[in-house]
């Protein structure tokens, strides 16, 4: 079915132009008639990040919801990854994250969860989609059944004590300074208190949000600023979360950054000396480095690659049995705790690990050399460059020459009118070549 108004992660764009709230209320009627099953009262929690819009966006919501019979439960700023758990553990009929993730504030977006806590389907998404534009398929209550809507007290506690029930063995974090940066987004109160919770000494940025400043030179998308700090106070580690708080950056204590692909790897050799892989395995996307894939092979795992986008790796995970996936961007989904990526909890498994091995980040974050990577955008306008004739053979020629020693991805965007070229090879000079060659071809033919 095609869709619309969503994308690969729920509804993203210009706030009160793309997002307006006519959208917002209709999204939440459409969402609302859709999830009303069984005759139970039904109830939407709604969970928000730090942007000035999100006010907007969220009675917008609220008013789509009880025009339409559904109680709506308000949790205020939230992580995604918290209204996703609260959504399940709440008995909502459906989950709403108001969000734009690691956009600037100017976006903002609708992230939508069943009542498993499982982002929605691209099936079910498509039935949203398709009501959207029809009138006629939104049967509005009678005055006697609409809906109401409340604040929800101590979600913020009942999310930190989930967060901090993932850990095993009453592990303390007492004698780490840790720096952690929260972007200026969702995650601002919960992230430094579960640390401080835990024992740690713990240095706060990017936690005073003022509904401008979310992602700005701050959080996992400008780890510099992290960086920095780090460096300045000397910490053990610096965690960086993006604005909703579902992906997370690592720094080491030498102020290198350490990517998803790097935190996956320490996790799933940990979980697997303690018998904790579900599959001897973990699932990522095609992009993950392939300096990744053979260090896994060389402890005995495997490297199930999907798509890029967390969705796709949840689903792969879920169908083959994986309890560990993610992306390179630090996107990490640890299925026996969470049902879709979480910074914090990622964050805090990869710190139990730091714990017990008694090293430094540096020596626990850096299981391989990561083989060279060059990634280049090219934008079109309009047509399909990737279908082009000399475009095809370009690719295919630059696959034949890197061979087994390399990779070549080339893939359309989700959320821009870009190709993006991928190469990585032990031979960088030939990498680059391959890709400009690549490049080249897709301007000549978006031209």
């Amino acid at each position: 079915m095609v869709r619309k108004h969503f994308g690969t992660d729920g509804i993203r764009g210009l706030a009160n132009k793309v997002i307006t709230p006519d959208l917002a209320m209709k999204v939440a009627q459409a969402t609302g008639v859709l999830f009303q099953r069984g005759e139970h009262r039904h109830r939407a929690v709604i969970g928000k990040d730090t942007r000035l819009s999100g006010y907007m966006i969220e009675n917008a919501m609220v008013a789509g919801f009880t025009s339409v019979g559904v109680d709506v439960l308000l949790l205020g700023p939230m992580p995604t990854p918290a209204v996703a758990m609260l959504t399940h553990s709440m008995r909502a009929d459906v989950g709403v994250m108001i969000s734009a993730s690691h956009n600037p504030y100017e976006d903002n977006g609708i992230k939508l969860f069943g009542p498993d806590g499982y982002k929605l389907s691209d099936e079910v998404e498509a039935k949203i989609d398709a009501m959207l534009d029809k009138e006629f398929a939104i049967k509005l209550s009678k005055p006697v059944d609409l809906g109401r809507a409340m604040r929800v007290e101590g979600d913020r506690a009942r999310y930190i004590e989930f967060a901090k029930r993932t850990l095993t063995g009453n592990l303390s974090f007492e004698g780490l300074r840790i720096v952690i940066d929260c972007a200026n987004g969702a995650a601002y109160k919960v992230a430094p208190e579960a640390l401080w919770e835990l024992g740690a000494e713990v240095i706060s940025i990017g936690v005073s949000p003022d509904g401008f400043n979310i992602n700005r030179d701050v959080g996992s998308t400008a780890p510099q600023t992290l960086v920095a700090k780090v460096r300045e106070m000397r910490a053990d580690v610096g965690i960086a979360l993006d604005g909703d708080g579902d992906r997370l950056i690592v720094v080491d204590e030498r102020g290198k950054i350490v990517d998803g692909d790097q935190v996956m790897a320490a996790i799933a050799e940990s979980w697997k000396q303690e018998g904790r892989l579900t599959r001897p395995g973990i699932v990522a996307t095609v992009m993950s480095n392939l300096g990744f894939e053979r260090y896994l092979n060389g402890i005995g795992l495997e490297l199930a690659r999907t798509p890029v986008g967390d969705r796709y790796v949840l689903e792969h995970m879920r169908e083959h049995g994986y309890n560990i996936g993610g992306e390179q961007s630090g996107h990490i989904i640890l299925t026996d705790h969470c049902t879709t990526g979480d910074g914090l909890v990622a964050a805090l498994q990869l710190l139990a690990v730091i714990k017990r091995q008694m090293k430094p980040v540096s020596e626990v974050c850096h299981k391989f050399e990561a083989m060279p990577q060059v990634l280049k955008n090219v934008r079109f306008t309009a047509g399909r460059p990737l279908e082009e004739d000399r475009v095809a053979r370009v690719i295919e020629d630059g696959r034949r020459r890197l061979g087994a020693q390399g990779r070549l991805v080339i893939r359309l965007s989700g959320t821009e009118p870009v190709v993006r070229v991928m190469g990585e090879g032990d031979d960088l000079d030939l990498v680059e070549e391959i890709v400009d060659q690549v490049c080249d071809a897709l301007s000549a033919a978006a031209a």
